[in-house]
């Protein structure tokens, strides 16, 4: 199949940062290229150009989310920048919730973030009341986190103790997964949400926000406007964590800096 003109990469890009408020830099060309082979070839068409010439004109929704599910997908693993779970298991020894704990990891991808706080939080409180929620503007991304069948590579870096009490090995067809235990995935819950729109009314508060790797996609005030609407979550008393390579400086922000990357209202 032919490579996308550069008008069609820009189409492309345009309807794109439409849907999810991300811009694709034109270096990102290749890789949508690459993605988007697949999906033209099984829509019928001959070549990329005429690909997205159907997006524009003739595809339904339906479509559209494959192509936003395609280009929103990153992989991650299990316990990616451990400060963070280092400085939530301090938070819970030296000061235990008193009622149920609530964390959202609000850009959830396929689900290895949340299902690492769930085995950090049934570590740590047992059988109190706890629940992760994990969001994602893919739904292929959130029934990958409610499939919870992961390659082991993405293992690398989780407490072999972990893996012993909350993991369960592939055998068979399945040798080299894992399958998160079944007590841990009745306590975290998936769903789509769009962090650049209206969040879910029935989403409710939290007591830990995990908003990592998610905003160096995009320009200043979608950052603010992003993280803005995010900390309407947040309980008074709560903390969002923001991934380490990532700035909220000079964003005009109702947040103070607790340390790198973890913050609380101000």
């Amino acid at each position: 199949m032919t490579t996308m003109s550069e008008g069609a990469f820009d189409a492309v890009a345009e309807l794109f940062e439409r849907v999810s408020g991300i811009r694709l830099a034109p270096a990102k060309k290749a890789l949508v290229e690459g993605r988007l082979q697949r999906l033209a070839q099984d829509a019928g068409q001959t070549s990329l150009d005429r690909y997205v010439e159907h997006l524009l004109h003739e595809a339904g929704e339906a479509e559209l989310t494959k192509v936003v599910d395609k280009l929103t997908t990153n992989e991650t693993y299990f316990f990616r920048e451990p400060q963070h779970f280092e400085f939530l298991t301090q938070q819970l020894r030296t000061q235990p919730p008193r009622g149920a704990f609530r964390v959202w990891s609000a850009a959830s991808s396929s689900g290895e973030e949340a299902y690492s706080i769930a085995m950090l939080l049934a570590d740590v409180l047992g059988s109190r009341p706890w629940e992760v929620v994990g969001t994602d503007l893919s739904t292929a991304m959130v029934e990958a986190g409610q499939r919870a069948l992961y390659p082991m590579e993405r293992a690398r870096h989780t407490p072999h103790d972990y893996l012993k009490r909350f993991c369960l090995r592939g055998e068979g067809r399945y040798q080299g997964q894992l399958l998160i235990q079944r007590s841990l995935r009745e306590r975290v819950h998936f769903r789509g949400a769009n962090l650049m729109q209206d969040l879910p009314a029935d989403l409710g508060q939290f007591d830990v926000i995990f908003l990592r790797n998610v905003l160096i996609y995009f320009d200043a005030p979608a950052k603010a406007a992003i993280t803005r609407r995010v900390l309407r979550q947040l309980q008074p008393h709560g903390h969002l964590l923001t991934g380490h390579a990532e700035s909220l400086a000079n964003l005009d922000l109702p947040i103070r800096a607790l340390q790198p990357a973890v913050y609380v209202p101000a």
